[in-house]
């Protein structure tokens, strides 16, 4: 039977026609068993190194690959994952689904993305009808959906991982954003003039309430409030997730007060915006407006933009492979892995008056 289900895609010319070359050969070629062949070919841990790379040389000698439909038949698998997401359409999501696709890629598994958007796309996927669930594994960004359903369990029996996100019945991994703003204020705070931070609204009706951006607000404030610098209702700023709302921050900050202001946005698409209003206004950028952004995304090196890089394309690959150990079979307790932001300084921050932060 393996015979059949295992045919490999390259034929060998007989004269009046072609024949299927089976994994009986490509063992007999390689000195091992088909069980062994068919082990390598879907990666199983268990086969010792040297006897995988005999098995690898056999095949990449003839020039025969699995078919991968049968394959699928063969081991009762998909083969695909799905991912749900917020979006699809921005930079931190394509970045993350990079890092995704990075790791599942090179086991032979394809992608399904599923994208939220709105409420009513969100009350889909609360049944167990959908094909998100339908696919050996799932991975959530951004939202703890299972926290919508009884017992906070999604309606799956498949694995499921979190990025971006934090479950305690699934494996998670996230980013510390709390301690994201406490670095930011540790930093800003080293600056004359006053303190600033924008927040990013959460809209429910177009995806789900996040609290990473809030979570960086109250970092932010609980850093400054234990260094007696509370932080004034009105020097914080809530706006959508846009260049256009960095410009009326900066608005709103120039009505409150003085130069030189030392602002937090909690995206850098954010403090783009705050930079290209301070420019319209002829505010010398790093000294009446110093601003510290958030994501760093690859963009902000060419703007000069100050941030608190997440590792966006590391937390996919880490959470690809808690995935790939839990489809493997990996029965051990929910894991929680988290990756801290770093701090890069440029010029939209200026110069420190004293020596190079360390966080």
């Amino acid at each position: 039977m393996l015979d059949c289900i295992w045919k490999l895609t390259r034929s060998v010319s007989t004269g009046c026609h072609e024949e299927k070359i089976t994994i009986h050969e490509v063992a007999k070629h390689a000195g091992v068993g088909i069980g062994t062949v068919s082990r390598v070919i879907n990666n199983h841990p268990s086969v010792r190194p040297e006897t995988r790379a005999r098995v690898l040389a056999a095949m990449e000698a003839l020039g025969y690959t699995p078919n991968p439909h049968a394959r699928r038949i063969a081991g009762g698998r998909s083969y695909t994952v799905s991912v749900m997401l917020p979006f699809i359409a921005t930079e931190f999501y394509t970045r993350l689904v990079e890092g995704i696709e990075r790791v599942l890629s090179e086991q032979r598994y394809d992608l399904a993305l599923f994208p939220i958007l709105t409420k009513r796309r969100l009350e889909r996927f609360l049944t167990s009808h959908t094909l998100a669930y339908q696919t050996d594994g799932l991975i959530v960004a951004s939202y703890n959906l299972a926290e919508l359903f009884p017992g906070g369990h999604l309606p799956t029996d498949r694995p499921v991982v979190f990025v971006d996100a934090q479950s305690p019945r699934h494996d998670s991994v996230y980013l510390d954003n709390r301690l994201g703003g406490r670095i930011a204020a540790e930093y800003l705070m080293r600056f004359p003039g006053g303190l600033y931070a924008i927040g990013v609204e959460e809209e429910l009706d177009q995806a789900f309430k996040n609290t990473g951006f809030a979570e960086r607000i109250q970092g932010f404030q609980e850093t400054l409030a234990q260094h007696n610098r509370p932080l004034p209702p009105r020097h914080v700023f809530k706006t959508r997730f846009s260049a256009e709302g960095g410009r009326l921050a900066l608005q709103h900050f120039l009505r409150q007060g003085s130069p030189p202001f030392n602002i937090f946005a909690t995206a850098d698409l954010v403090a783009l915006g705050v930079i290209e209003e301070a420019q319209r206004l002829k505010l010398n950028i790093g000294q009446d407006v110093r601003v510290l952004g958030f994501d760093g995304q690859p963009w902000t090196e060419a703007k000069g933009i100050s941030t608190l890089m997440q590792p966006v394309e590391a937390m996919g690959e880490r959470a690809a492979t808690l995935l790939l150990e839990r489809m493997e079979g990996h029965k051990g307790r929910p894991r929680s892995v988290r990756f801290e932001p770093i701090l890069i300084e440029r010029t939209s921050t200026g110069y420190p008056p004293d020596a190079v932060y360390v966080p």
